[in-house]
């Protein structure tokens, strides 16, 4: 019988199970996973600076592949540094395998060196996780792992594994076997489906409405979506982790739903007569007010994840199921053109109307570049080059999903669930790894780049030439406009006292770099960064103190819209006259 070490056996399945690339950091606990794959050169190993960022990055190259992520750690702060990232991939549904290194079986409880509990701190943000007791073992729990991860909603499951289990003598053999089958997915229900199909005849101002579970299953699902839309000329909004599973260009396309979503999708919303949810949660930055959310309409929600249907709408027609199956069956239930294509025109010229206020028209200034301004510029020159966009979490991402447009699935990466900030720069490098002839940009702010800045030698070192493009303010910005609109303009702790010189940062990492004031030298300044060969970083001087609008505040519905700080949208008399008048 061939033997492998329990750390060979890892990777071995790894590799059986079509991995070929990792992201990691090493360290004592995990030495044996680290001298298995010197002598494994079909995995590529990305060493990145920080443990956050190696989940960050494994969930930019899960999302834009449809692959598992894979993150290699070390015991005690090197696992725990991966909280973050992983409780991120949770929310988002991304599917990351951890393999965290653990100290000897006989020294775990005894406060040895670098010893945590991985399981106990990973639990709840982790589909499942599990550590390995005996050698033997590894092969079957990695299969599982792996399993885990891809099927249903996907998501992060970790494995920790003792140093001296990593060492045992494991049969070879086990590696080589196929992972378990994965249990089918869910069926939808027929009744459930035949009353979606009904409902969408007879509807007279539907709304379809997407989220990321479109894009976690498949470029297939996408299109589907795509065609209902198209054949029953359905008025279409995404949520932020939606953008790119229906293409921006298309006139269906209402822009993004939500909090800071566009004011013909928000009102489209509140108005509609019948919502069709595919893959979305129903999350409360999408819904505002909950009591007030689309008040007079029949919902449909189709969702892999039971636990999402019904949890904080009502649903009348409750569709458990993957996307794609989901959609193929709804659609063989509906005409192949819509008997009645002029049942909807009342609707669809309501929707015009609200598409004529322009709500994110802006007038450029000359004396200073406006955040809007410089994402409008940097849409006019990703056109066309079929560009992936990574964001951090603050008004850079909300301006960034407002004015960019996204025509395919895989090409927007950013935390939704979380709000992490520091997650952009290694998503974007993982991304780049996963597509290294791609344009690969992410758009970050000047509080969230320096989470993860020291990212900026990973690119460098592996030569990924992602582009940085810094909207820089000066500012927290989401938390400095919450302050200023919610706490009457107290603004505690949200301006940043002693930024670095960020060009100088990023030359010293080995990357060019530029800075950027003037508006007439901005289109230049993103020409030259998008031109560059390598990597590249633009720090973007903006107007500090410019806020992100539309905007629902806090405790609105989505009939009660902020335009700007001194014009507020309201559709109808139903809205609650004593609070809008409190709001202004």
């Amino acid at each position: 019988m061939e033997t492998v070490s329990g750390a060979e056996a890892i990777l071995d399945t790894l590799i059986a199970c079509g991995v070929d690339t990792v992201f990691g950091y090493p360290g004592g606990a995990a030495l044996p996973l680290y001298d298995a794959l010197f002598h494994r050169p079909a995995l590529r190993h990305v060493l990145v600076r920080h443990e956050q960022g190696a989940v960050h990055a494994a969930e930019g190259y899960a999302r834009t592949t449809g692959k598992l992520g894979v993150v290699l750690v070390t015991s005690g702060p090197g696992v725990a540094n991966t909280i973050s990232g992983l409780l991120d991939a949770m929310s988002d549904s991304i599917p990351v395998l951890c393999i965290s290194g653990q100290v000897a079986t006989s020294l775990i409880g005894t406060q040895a060196f670098q010893e945590s509990n991985a399981i106990g701190m990973s639990a709840t943000v982790t589909k499942w996780n599990v550590q390995a007791a005996r050698g033997q073992d590894l092969p079957a729990l990695v299969f599982e792992a792996v399993d885990r991860a891809m099927s249903g909603r996907p998501g992060p499951v970790l494995i920790d594994v003792p140093k001296d289990v990593q060492l045992q003598r494991v049969d070879r053999a086990l590696c080589a076997r196929s992972p378990c089958a994965r249990p089918a997915a869910a069926s939808a229900s027929s009744q459930a489906l035949d009353d979606a199909a009904r409902w969408l005849m007879s509807a007279r101002a539907p709304v379809l409405y997407g989220g990321g579970g479109l894009i976690n299953s498949g470029a297939r699902a996408c299109e589907l979506f795509t065609a209902l839309a198209h054949r029953l000329n359905l008025p279409t909004t995404l949520t932020l982790m939606g953008l790119g599973a229906f293409p921006a260009s298309e006139p269906q396309f209402l822009g993004m739903l939500g909090m800071h979503g566009s004011l013909e999708a928000n009102q489209a919303m509140h108005q509609a007569d019948l919502v069709i949810c595919v893959g979305a949660r129903f999350d409360d930055r999408i819904t505002g007010k909950l009591d007030q959310f689309s008040p007079n309409s029949r919902r449909i929600h189709i969702d892999i994840d039971p636990s999402s249907i019904g949890r904080l709408v009502r649903v009348d027609a409750p569709v458990h199921g993957d996307c794609e199956s989901a959609l193929s069956l709804l659609l063989d239930r509906l005409p192949l053109k819509d008997p009645d294509p002029a049942r909807l025109d009342n609707w669809w010229q309501r929707i015009q109307g609200w598409r004529g206020r322009n709500c994110l028209a802006f007038t450029p200034r000359s004396d200073c570049i406006l955040p809007q301004h410089l994402m409008s510029q940097l849409q006019a020159q990703l056109q066309g080059r079929d560009a992936i966009v990574s964001t951090d979490v603050g008004q850079h991402q909300m301006w960034a999903a407002q004015y960019l447009k996204f025509e395919r699935p895989g090409r927007w990466l950013t935390s939704g669930g979380a709000g992490t900030m520091g997650y952009g720069l290694p998503a974007a490098i993982g991304a780049q790894v996963a597509h290294p002839d791609a344009t690969v940009v992410c758009v970050s702010g000047d509080a969230s780049i320096l989470m993860n800045i020291q990212e900026l030698s990973t690119a460098t070192q592996h030569r990924t030439p992602v582009k940085v493009v810094l909207c820089n303010n000066g500012y927290m910005g989401m938390v400095r406009q919450w302050q200023q609109l919610n706490h009457d303009n107290r603004i505690s702790h949200s301006w940043n006292a002693a930024l670095p010189d960020f060009v100088a940062l990023a030359r010293a990492c080995g990357w060019q770099a530029r800075r950027v004031d003037d508006p007439s030298e901005l289109a230049g300044a993103i020409e030259e960064c998008l031109a560059t060969p390598g990597p590249f970083f633009l720090d973007v001087h903006v107007a500090a103190l410019t806020n992100c609008f539309p905007m629902i505040p806090s405790g609105c519905s989505h009939n009660q819209m902020m335009l700007s700080e001194e014009e507020w949208f309201r559709e109808d008399a139903a809205a609650p006259q004593d609070q809008l008048a409190a709001k202004q």
